[in-house]
């Protein structure tokens, strides 16, 4: 999904449009803190129980794009579609479990994930077009 609507915004369009109005929220864990999780419940959680990793934190599809937009540099305008779904309102997940019995926690902040995955994007992008081709 992020990596969509940076490819959406890195183009430097003069608009984009995003489906429904932007209020539906979701959570996003940067992937070298689900990694670090992972290990974690490997070496420390035998139970049989599932555990959750998450950031612990939502942000509105509307905060998100503007976010994303920031961090791009896109200039152009933003255009919600209303007439198009909203998709599900909430997207989000308790991660208590995973801080309680192996200690994990998210250090990632949201804006340094996207800048982190931007910078990997432009590195890659011309081999990522190219596998897709």
């Amino acid at each position: 999904m992020i990596a969509d609507l940076i490819r959406k915004l890195a183009r430097g369009e003069d608009e984009v449009v995003l489906w429904g109005d932007g209020s539906p929220t979701r959570e996003f864990l940067y992937v070298d803190d689900c990694v670090d999780g992972i290990v974690l419940a490997a070496e420390k959680y035998d139970g049989p129980e599932p555990v959750n990793l998450g950031a612990g934190k939502e942000i509105s599809m509307r905060e998100l794009a503007d976010l994303v937009a920031d961090v791009v540099g896109f200039r152009g305008k933003i255009v919600w579609d209303t007439e198009m779904p909203n998709g599900q309102p909430r997207r989000s997940i308790d991660a208590t479990r995973a801080h309680e019995l192996f200690g994990f926690e998210a250090r990632t902040p949201l804006r340094e994930g996207l800048e982190r995955t931007l910078a990997w994007y432009r590195e890659h992008a011309g081999a990522v077009a190219g596998a897709q081709a």
